[in-house]
């Protein structure tokens, strides 16, 4: 008898089925070719077994809504879903996905736990993607190392099959309890709702086996892990002593008995990503002021606040270095300021007016204004990569808590600046090329409303001074 799945058949008149590339409980993973847009893609096609039963069909269905409502760069994309009913009466459901090149971190996992920078890069990816989730309601009930993909993008957390709404009943209609059981939360096993806690859980035991190579309660069935709550020793990560405290905190507060002394998701994203940022450089020495230069006749355009901002908005998007800023050494204005009589170095964007009066500025010339940060050279010795990349760091912390920067934007900044500091730091790649990235990369948020204007100006000049920094 002729398989109802086989390579070259053709699904809803549109997805051409190339060959299988996995299985799990419930499903096969088919490659496929979209022939309507012509590109490759993911069928997860439930099994066979299951496509009969319309309680079956429908969780496909729900997982597909579910993971379709997360757009969010650690989340599996959701193009599709579909129905086909075969000429004996069969019906086929699927889930349409992007195609993903990468390893489960479960395979990788068989070689060892991973560095403990790598296991918490992992498990705060991992975290921002639920605390997105749990943003929009659902709980995703699965998260183990066979749901998280690692790519060259970084982690994408799989598999929504079995996520439901913050509240929703956490068994089935015949009482089971869903899940893998040694990543289920203890209070799953009593029946209680769903809840973000619960995933909380289930991330402080993946990090837990990410940085140990083993789970916290080694459990294959409910009984065994009801058994190793009651008697398994308490989770400890004495045994790594390079571990930052603050990794290990939050991870063995993650995996709290009760739900309430658990951090959100969101608060585990934080914490884990603030390790992998560069510590806190010492204060730089005071400059003695340098001797003012004899009055020389200087030109200054007028600044009109709303026209003057306008320019250096736009210039956000297209940066351009003006040879007239090497003349004007290295005077920067920002929107809410006039000029000082006598200018000090600064280390970092500022935005405090200074205490003269306003001067009065002469009429508007016809040559090109000055040199601003967003475009030229930094306003003083920018000091090491590291010194300028704290910088950058604390204004994006700054951003976060005046609430002038989204928070996955402030994640996704971070991770570009450490992706950078840590590349050019080790000598795998010059400064000047991830530096243009991250500042066209504010651009990019800035124009999608994820910065403030007046947040993205300061970020732009904090991030060329970045870039003429000593490596």
């Amino acid at each position: 008898m002729k398989a109802a799945l086989h390579p070259g058949r053709l699904l809803a008149r549109r997805y051409r089925l190339l060959d299988q590339i996995g299985a799990g409980g419930m499903s096969v993973i088919w490659r496929a070719r979209d022939e309507v847009l012509d590109r490759v893609v993911a069928l997860k096609v439930l099994a066979p077994s299951l496509a009969a039963d319309a309680r079956f069909r429908g969780m496909v269905r729900e997982e597909a809504r579910a993971a379709a409502q997360l757009v969010h760069p650690h989340v599996t994309s959701v193009h599709d879903y579909g129905e086909t009913v075969a000429p004996d009466g069969s019906i086929t459901s699927f889930v349409v996905m992007e195609l993903l090149s990468g390893e489960e971190l479960e395979l990788r996992l068989t070689e060892g736990p991973l560095p403990w920078a790598e296991a918490v890069q992992v498990g705060a990816q991992v975290a921002d993607a639920l605390a997105a989730a749990h943003r929009l309601g659902i709980v995703h009930r699965d998260i183990t190392p066979a749901n998280v993909m690692m790519t060259r993008t970084g982690v994408k957390v799989l598999d929504f099959g079995i996520a439901t709404r913050i509240g929703a009943p956490d068994e089935d209609e015949d009482g089971e309890t869903f899940g893998t059981p040694a990543y289920v939360a203890p209070e799953r096993l009593d029946g209680a709702p769903a809840q973000p806690s619960t995933d909380v859980y289930s991330l402080g035991v993946l990090l837990h086996e990410a940085l140990t190579g083993r789970v916290p309660y080694p459990a294959d069935t409910w009984e065994e892990l009801s058994a190793a709550l009651a008697l398994g020793p308490t989770p400890t990560l004495a045994d790594l002593p390079e571990l930052p405290p603050p990794v290990a905190r939050i991870c063995l507060r993650s995996l709290a008995r009760d739900p309430a002394d658990r951090p959100t998701a969101r608060q585990v994203a934080t914490v884990l990503l603030d390790q992998l940022l560069p510590a806190d450089a010492p204060p730089e020495p005071v400059r003695a002021p340098t001797p003012p230069l004899p009055p020389q006749p200087v030109t200054v355009p007028t600044i009109a606040g709303s026209g003057w901002s306008r320019r250096r908005l736009a210039l956000l998007a297209v940066p351009v270095i003006l040879a007239v800023g090497v003349a004007l050494a290295g005077v920067a204005l920002l929107p809410d300021q006039q000029p000082a009589r006598q200018a000090q170095p600064t280390v970092g964007p500022v935005a405090t007016p200074p205490t003269d009066p306003p001067v009065s500025a002469p009429p508007e010339p016809t040559s090109a204004p000055p040199t601003s940060p967003s475009t030229g050279p930094p306003t003083s010795d920018p000091g090491t990569l590291i010194e300028a990349a704290n910088r950058v760091d604390k204004l994006i912390s700054a951003g976060l808590s005046a609430g002038e920067i989204r928070s996955d934007v402030g994640l996704d900044l971070r991770n570009e600046l450490r992706n950078l500091t840590s590349a050019v730091g080790s000598g795998r790649g010059e400064l000047a090329p991830p530096v243009a990235r991250l500042r066209q990369k504010v651009a990019v948020r800035l124009g999608e409303g994820g910065i403030s204007p007046a947040y993205a100006e300061q970020l732009d000049a904090a991030i060329a001074n970045l870039g003429v920094a000593r490596v």
